[in-house]
């Protein structure tokens, strides 16, 4: 898990979700544990992500996705693993990057509450529409990635909002991008 915590630990756990754990999830985990650093809320979020696949466990990030990320500044660590049950014990967001991962993370969920839990990572995003999706990019082109990292941003930005406005992080609400 990137973050520290503070002492008594986090105010917000989150947990970014995708297929491989390779991609997408790994560059949202990277592009808010940015973002958490530049805001100074070292202390107030742990953060985290998983794959619903099991393919490319114990994988680093994909070399596109790191390659892109690097150069627009950011540093994916970590290695995939695979999203269980136990994860809605563990992050108070699990922040699905499609529809199908979202599917198949509820299906796990042992309650209606834990259900809850889990929600598309771009419903954050006040530039998305209302039910979007980061698409996977591993079988596209060298663009793909450039556009879930955008999307990541954009999103990444709505989630601080998100938790600033509703109280469970300090300081003032992180202004949107034009």
């Amino acid at each position: 898990m990137t973050s520290g915590s503070s002492v008594g630990g986090p105010r917000v756990r989150l947990c970014f979700v995708c297929l491989g754990n390779i991609c997408r999830s790994p560059t949202a985990e990277g592009v808010m544990a940015a973002l958490v650093k530049a805001e100074g809320l070292e202390g107030q979020v742990e953060l985290d992500s998983a794959g619903t696949g099991a393919w490319h466990v114990g994988e680093s990030p994909d070399s596109r996705s790191r390659e892109v990320a690097a150069r627009r500044g950011y540093r994916l660590v970590g290695a995939a693993r695979r999203f269980t049950a136990e994860d809605f014990d563990n992050f108070d967001y699990l922040l699905a990057m499609d529809a199908s991962n979202l599917e198949n993370m509820r299906a796990l969920a042992r309650s209606e509450q834990e259900k809850s839990k889990a929600v598309l990572f771009r419903s954050f995003d006040p530039k998305a529409p209302r039910i979007a999706e980061v698409p996977d990019p591993y079988y596209g082109g060298p663009d793909g990635f450039d556009r879930v990292l955008d999307m990541c941003e954009s999103a990444a930005k709505g989630l601080i909002g998100h938790l600033r406005s509703t109280g469970q992080l300090a300081g003032q609400t992180t202004e949107q991008p034009g």
